[in-house]
């Protein structure tokens, strides 16, 4: 059957091929019949999925968070919390999920919102660790904007914790990472208050 390798932003097609080609490896390595009706796309869908999961791969948080700045006088804290993130555990390649909460002082320059998520998406779009993404975060943020501080808050659910190991369904994992003004406990403690109904 003619496979559809019509190309995406996410992938190509060489690309997908070759991953297609490991996934049909892999099921039938675990025992399965990749020829039968309910398995028999699932390795070219697995690819696309699995390309689209980590496309933060090829993109440059610093560009899209340049793309957006903006001259501003305003120098108090500026908070965008409950941005939804996912991410895939480096170490088992299943998927962690939450939200992350991001501050930041500025110091002359703003930059667009919706930029934030953006930067959040793109670095939780590659194979992580949680405390990885929090500080990965807050250095694009602190690099691009050169602001007066930044704090970001991170609080996620592995399934590597939840379906296997483990098996803990309820647990919730929170990680933060916090520059300049937000290292004083005056700050830091505002921006918690700001984010805190927010937090579990």
């Amino acid at each position: 059957m003619q496979q559809n390798y019509k190309k995406t932003e996410h992938y190509n097609e060489e690309s997908l091929i070759k991953v297609e080609s490991l996934y049909s490896q892999m099921l039938t390595s675990l025992g399965e019949d990749v020829t039968r009706e309910g398995l028999e796309k699932t390795p070219l869908r697995a690819a696309k999925a699995m390309h689209f999961f980590t496309q933060g791969n090829g993109q440059d948080a610093h560009e899209i968070l340049r793309a957006a700045l903006f001259n501003e006088s305003h120098n108090q804290m500026v908070v965008i919390k409950d941005i939804e993130l996912y991410s895939m555990c480096e170490h088992h390649l299943v998927p962690f999920f939450g939200k992350a909460h991001i501050g930041y002082i500025p110091n002359g320059k703003i930059a667009g919102l919706s930029k934030f998520a953006r930067v959040v998406d793109v670095y939780s779009r590659r194979p992580q660790v949680q405390e990885r993404l929090t500080t990965q975060i807050r250095d694009c943020i602190n690099e691009v904007l050169n602001p007066l501080g930044v704090a970001v808050v991170i609080e996620a659910q592995h399934l590597c914790m939840m379906m296997r190991g483990v098996q803990k369904q309820n647990s919730v994992t929170t990680t933060s990472a916090f520059t300049g003004e937000f290292e004083n406990h005056s700050t830091r403690s505002e921006f918690i208050n700001l984010i805190s109904a927010s937090l579990k």
